[in-house]
Parts: structure tokens; sequence; C-alpha cells
């Protein structure tokens, strides 16, 4: 995959991994266009992305609302012949017990991270198929390979992007289509601070292992590198992604350590 005069679009790029990846993918001189809520937050990461050498749409939308993806989609898929690259890593995450949790926030976890997630792929996957192939991106978490304490609903979220898209690689293979699941371990960002608790509040926490997790900017360059690669799974964090391996190769250690592990 080379970026250099590709169309690529970027969810969640007004903070965090998605604002770093942005900035870094800009360095390859390519067109970007930048979603997230947050229109004024956007502007100012397309003013450094166009500093970098690069050309910009701002396209602010809402993954929790369908017509506010409709929209943006609609307008994009008008003004854009093609979308070489379509990178997720607008979501949220969760701070609260299941049994506490209503259904009414694990549905809101999931229209945000999932519904929202897949609706704004079907929208452009067929402009990519049609073109000839293009890329996908989409940013699961190591709690997308196993459980983890407090983030009930949030890995679920993350197991059933693993599902969805797995199965649009294998459908999609004639198509050129590559999917790269992105696999976040600690990264300093404010997901936790974000995170719904039980009440559908913002979690205002920093979790000690995100602080003391590797910087967005760093994750930014290893993801872009996996990417132009072509990874189909892009790991990336520090000495907590042993999990991962632990899990599939060492299952007993796994499930005893999963019962001592402290959920913040």
């Amino acid at each position: 995959m080379k970026f250099t005069s590709k169309t690529l679009w970027i969810t969640g790029a007004s903070s965090g991994i998605g604002r770093a990846v942005a900035m870094e993918l800009s360095l390859k001189k390519c067109h970007l266009i930048l979603s997230s809520r947050k229109k004024e937050e956007l502007e100012q990461v397309a003013s450094i992305c166009q500093k970098n050498g690069s050309t910009t749409s701002v396209i602010p939308f809402d993954l929790s609302d369908p017509s506010s993806i409709e929209q943006a989609a609609n307008h994009v898929l008008k003004t854009e012949t093609h979308i070489d690259g379509l990178y997720h890593f607008g979501g949220i995450s969760q701070r609260s017990y299941a049994n506490d949790t209503p259904i009414s926030m694990d549905r809101k976890i999931f229209e945000v991270n999932f519904f929202g997630t897949i609706e704004l792929t079907k929208r452009v996957l067929p402009l990519m198929i049609k073109n000839g192939g293009g890329q996908i991106g989409v940013t699961s978490s190591i709690v997308g390979k196993f459980g983890f304490p407090y983030r009930s609903s949030y890995a679920a979220t993350k197991h059933a992007l693993h599902g969805f898209f797995e199965s649009v690689r294998a459908e999609n293979f004639s198509n050129k289509i590559l999917i790269s699941m992105i696999i976040p371990g600690r990264v300093k960002t404010n997901i936790s601070m974000n995170a719904l608790d039980k009440h559908g509040n913002a979690h205002n926490k920093m979790d000690e292992g995100q602080d003391k997790g590797i910087s967005s900017e760093l994750a930014a360059k290893i993801i872009v590198k996996k990417l132009e690669k072509e990874k189909k799974e892009i790991l990336v964090g520090g000495k907590e992604l042993m999990m991962v391996h632990i899990r599939r190769f060492f299952p007993r250690l796994y499930y005893y350590l999963s019962t001592k592990t402290q959920p913040l």
C-alpha cells in the first residue's frame, strides 16, 4: 500500500491515535478526509496536515447517529471518485461492571463502536470494489482478543468487529479489499477519560496503565508502517501485548491471570 496521492478517510481524527495517524499519513503527501464529531478540533488537525504537504477535507459526523453517517457518506461519495483507504479510529470505551450496566448502555456502546463503523464501511465498500480495491483499517483492542474486567460491552464490540471484518476480507479477496485489524494495548490517550460509566457519564479518570502507555505519536508510526506492509493484524503497545500471546499459546495461564487482573 502506497499512500502518496491517495485519498484516505480517517474517523476519530480529532484526537488520540486517529489524530496522530492523520498527521503521520499527511507526511506521505496524500488527500485526507478527516472526520469526528468535533469540527473545530478537526480543522486544527487539517491545518497541520496541510503544512505537512497533504490536502484535506473536514467532514464532521456522529458515529452514533445513522442519519449523520448517511449525510457524511453521501457528501463524500458525491465529491470523491476514489477512496483508497478507510481507517476507523472513532469509538468509545467503558468503565463499569457488566451486572451494573443497563442494557441501554450496552446498546449505546455497540451503536458507536460496531454499527456506526460497519455502516460507514458498507457505504464506502462498493466504491472501493468498483475502483479495483482499497484498504480498510479497523481499530480493535487487545480486549478484542479476550475479555477484561470493567470492559464487557467494549470488549464485545471489538470481538464483533473482528468477526465482521474478517468475513469482509474473505468475501472480497478477489476484489482486492485489504483489511487490517489495528490492535492497541496501552496507548496514552484520553480514551479512559471519555469512557462511559454505568450511568452514561464520562469516566473522567486517566487509568494508571493508560497513563504509562506509549505515546499516540509512536503508535501512529507503527500503525502507518504496518499498514504500508498490508499486515492483517497490527499489534501496538508495550509489554501488555504479551497477554495476546499468552491467551493463544497458554490458555490455562491466561485464565489464571485474568482472575488476578485489576480492572483499571
